[in-house]
């Protein structure tokens, strides 16, 4: 028998991780972000960016979310990833570049809080980021395209570290 959201027996909890959308601005995308953040046990989502807009087509596909997902919106995501980083919270940037490792290879710390980011649709993660990031991780890829989409990357790296720390 298929299980629904009133009889699955998962535990529900929350990770020491704030996710950090550094201009994802795609509806859709930061509908589905609030769905990944609830379902990963995120403890606050962060929304960078100018002209973030939480209309109609963003809560249909977080399918309501939204209301049960601890966010706020912020317009300057370097500046959330400097004072997180006072805070004490150690940057984790989901990114591919000549330097970043498989994220599959990377020990994630439960001794400080983390912080997740993750980069703009077109974009990536804005290079001031990068530099104030304590790590860069990718996901291995072995088709021909070397990005797939940023929700889609975000629960594979939520997936990997909250098993981690489980």
């Amino acid at each position: 028998m298929q299980l629904t959201h009133y009889n699955t027996s998962f535990q529900k909890r929350t990770f020491p991780i704030i996710l950090v959308c550094d201009n994802v601005t795609n509806a859709p995308n930061m509908g589905s972000l609030f769905r990944t953040a609830d379902a990963f046990g995120v403890e606050k989502l962060i929304l960078c960016g100018k002209h973030i807009e939480l209309g109609r087509k963003m809560t249909k596909t977080s399918r309501a979310t939204e209301k049960v997902v601890n966010y706020e919106i912020s317009e300057s995501a370097s500046n959330v990833v400097t004072d997180l980083k006072t805070q004490g919270y150690q940057i984790i940037s989901l990114e591919i570049t000549n330097s970043s490792i498989p994220i599959h290879t990377y020990k994630f710390s439960i001794e400080k809080p983390m912080a997740l980011v993750i980069g703009d649709e077109n974009f990536g993660i804005s290079e001031a980021i990068l530099k104030n990031s304590d790590a860069i991780v990718h996901i291995d890829m072995f088709g021909q395209n070397s990005s797939m989409n940023v929700v889609q990357a975000t629960n594979i790296a939520l997936y990997e570290i909250t098993k981690q720390l489980l």
